[in-house]
């Protein structure tokens, strides 16, 4: 198994495959690049891939009133 960001991965295999690999449109790649989201991709043995993001929990701290 080889893990990569998913930056790495639409540089190598191009946006339009990522999208075409995780069942989204390519704008969704591009946004999620741009954004700087936390997506680590995992091409498995098979030659499929899984996605998955790291996100801190909880998301965000809860303000006092």
């Amino acid at each position: 198994m080889n893990s990569m960001t998913l930056a790495d991965y639409a540089k190598i295999h191009g946006q339009a495959k990522a999208a075409s690999d995780f069942g989204v449109i390519q704008c969704a790649i591009s946004k999620a690049i741009r954004a700087g989201r936390n997506i680590v991709v995992t091409v498995l043995p098979d030659g499929n891939v899984k996605a998955e993001e790291v996100r801190p929990f909880p998301s965000s701290k809860k303000q006092a009133a």
